[in-house]
């Protein structure tokens, strides 16, 4: 079986622009490339699972979406990086959906279909529903960054986070992650 770090994308990988659909607005937090590097060199598989409400409220579409993931993608491989897939959930709040954080139904995909071994994987993210979905999933630790609305959200729902790691921002992330296996 495998080891997976699950990644939320806005707010967690790059900075968070309300419904970002032009991939020239991709800006990546520092030291995020390295970071990601690290742990894919340690034998971590790398997931991003993205909820884009945008697409269902119909602020900007599929394509848009799939833009900003291949330019992330693009500025991430200067470092190596390489995602093995990159789910999203394009339903607005209100629709149905399979795979909308909080449902871990992405994490199950990815086990199934990786061979992922999900006690011994991470979620990070920068909302309570990203750990909640790890939670919900049965990772060995869902992590809160402090960026995008990380800071808010452990200031207004610390008492939800449970066990929940809160640390800086994804290096710091990545830090904890290969510090603890």
């Amino acid at each position: 079986m495998k080891r997976a770090v699950f990644l939320d994308r806005d707010g967690t990988l790059i900075e968070e622009k309300v419904y970002l659909a032009d991939p020239d607005k991709v800006v990546i937090f520092p030291g995020t490339g390295p970071a990601l590097r690290r742990l894919m060199d340690a034998g971590f598989l790398l997931f991003i699972v993205t909820n884009q409400s945008g697409i269902g409220r119909g602020y900007y579409t599929l394509d848009d979406m799939h833009a900003v993931n291949a330019r992330l993608g693009e500025l991430l491989a200067r470092d190596g990086v390489r995602f093995e897939k990159i789910y999203f959930a394009p339903e607005a709040p209100e629709q149905p959906s399979r795979g909308r954080k909080p449902s871990p139904q992405f994490l199950f995909d990815a086990r199934d279909e990786f061979g992922v071994d999900l006690a011994q994987s991470y979620m990070i993210g920068d909302k309570l529903l990203d750990v909640e979905c790890g939670g919900s999933a049965g990772v060995k630790q869902s992590i809160l960054v402090r960026t995008g609305y990380g800071a808010e959200v452990e200031k207004n729902s610390s008492d939800k986070l449970g066990a929940a790691a809160v640390v800086a921002d994804l290096p710091t992330s990545a830090e904890f992650i290969l510090s603890h296996g």
